[in-house]
């Protein structure tokens, strides 16, 4: 009884609240992605909030498999050897990375 109330209070909030139910990323990955944004750019409070809505657009634009995708090869194009050749090679991975770009350049836009 208790499982099926907490379906229905589940599928009630994602009609309520659609946005968060598309593609909500975990708070760590939103942290991660606001302290790298400030060390960039700027630690002060404006610069925080500007990065928190950085973020908040990506996650608009892309499912979480998406953005943690695009940043495992951001990460692995910067190894050295074979490893790395291969993420800076494929294609596929190319249009992942090209999908990441264009999210961030919206988040720029919207929030810079």
């Amino acid at each position: 009884m208790r499982v099926s109330s907490l379906l229905v209070a589940t599928a009630a909030l994602a009609m309520v609240f659609p946005a968060l139910a598309k593609h909500d990323y975990p708070t760590d990955t939103r942290v991660d992605y606001v302290l790298g944004c400030m060390a960039a750019n700027g630690q002060n409070y404006l610069m925080m909030q500007k990065c928190s809505c950085s973020i908040d657009v990506i996650a608009e634009m892309m499912p979480y498999e998406d953005y943690e995708a695009a940043e495992t090869v951001i990460r692995m194009r910067e190894r050295r050897g074979e490893l790395g050749v291969l993420f800076r090679t494929d294609r596929g991975m190319e249009e992942l990375l090209q999908n990441f770009r264009q999210a961030q350049t919206e988040a720029d836009l919207q929030c810079f």
